[in-house]
């Protein structure tokens, strides 16, 4: 099996980034649809990866990042969660699946990967929820504020391990749709 070109792998890089930009813009201007546009700009940049084109993955990320920014820049707040960690995460997948063999590194990057994860809802809540998006003015907030380190370490931590897994699992789905094409 002969290695695709370079011309393949700027082409499935400029795809992604494109449909990962164009999905985020559409988040951030709808606001229903900006959980959508994450997952949909996550899968989005996974196509590089099934290849494993890493650098094609990896600048389709900056890309679509700035590509959103530049359309959004009104809006710059919404695209903090994906740019600190959701577009990062498929790279650091692949990165951890191509190159860790022993269980124990894999708990470890797991760890890693969770503490970031972590540290991105702490950022997200403490700079951004309360004093940009006005949180505290929720009827619900007084409750919340007392649980707050729970829900993020603890709560954050759970549902980091189910979209950590998803995400390992949809990066199978992503390479056997990618397989198809040919090359």
């Amino acid at each position: 099996m002969k290695k695709p070109s370079k011309s393949y792998e700027i082409a499935l890089s400029a795809i992604a980034c494109a449909f990962a930009a164009i999905c985020l813009t559409v988040g951030t201007y709808v606001d229903v649809l900006l959980a959508m546009g994450y997952i949909l700009a996550v899968f989005a940049l996974m196509l590089p990866l099934s290849k494993q084109f890493v650098w094609g993955g990896a600048l389709s990320f900056v890309a679509a990042s700035l590509l959103a920014f530049l359309f959004n820049i009104g809006a710059f707040f919404k695209l903090v969660p994906f740019i600190m960690f959701l577009g990062i995460h498929p790279l650091l997948n692949f990165l951890q699946k191509k190159y860790v063999k022993r269980k124990l590194f894999h708990g470890l990057a797991f760890l890693l990967k969770a503490a970031w994860f972590d540290g991105m809802l702490c950022f997200f809540w403490f700079v951004l929820a309360v004093p940009v998006f006005g949180v505290n003015e929720l009827y619900f907030y007084p409750t919340i504020v007392k649980y707050v380190w729970y829900l993020i370490f603890i709560g954050g931590t759970l549902l980091f391990a189910a979209y950590d897994y998803m995400i390992f699992l949809c990066q199978r789905s992503v390479n056997a749709i990618v397989r198809r094409f040919g090359r």
